[in-house]
């Protein structure tokens, strides 16, 4: 009896030396998997942020070179020959606004043609009593 027990015990070590085996060499190949997975994410990678910065890089030309030369076109240009003030002051009048005459928020300053009253009232008020007029 002592063969059968020896023997039984000599293939239950085989099987187990066996299933370590499979294990090991599943575990390799799990291995290179993942490896050849990680290597093929990074060519991907690579592949996509490359086409993505030139594609970006291409746009960012596109949109900023024509501002660019708008910029130096406008730098070479000769503002010497406008008029000498594009702002000037208007003092109100009694024709021209007279609820703004003598108020401390009369702005009064004309911008490209057209004259700011006050940031109350960018037009002026329409009759001589001003409900924000305050004195000076």
């Amino acid at each position: 009896m002592e063969d059968w027990q020896k023997s039984f015990f000599e293939m239950l070590e085989e099987a187990t030396h066996e299933v370590e085996q499979f294990f090991i060499e599943v575990t390799e190949e799990a291995l290179e998997a993942v490896d050849a997975f990680f290597e093929l994410s990074e060519e991907i990678t690579a592949q996509v942020q490359n086409t993505f910065v030139n594609d970006l890089d291409r746009f960012l030309n596109e949109l900023v070179e024509p501002m660019f030369d708008v910029y130096l076109e406008l730098e070479e240009l000769d503002f010497t020959d406008q008029p000498e003030q594009f702002v000037h002051y208007v003092e109100p009048t009694s024709q021209k606004h007279p609820a703004c005459m003598g108020c401390r928020n009369y702005h009064g300053h004309v911008y490209g043609g057209n004259l700011l009253v006050c940031g109350m009232h960018p037009s002026g008020w329409d009759d001589a009593n001003c409900p924000d007029w305050e004195t000076h």
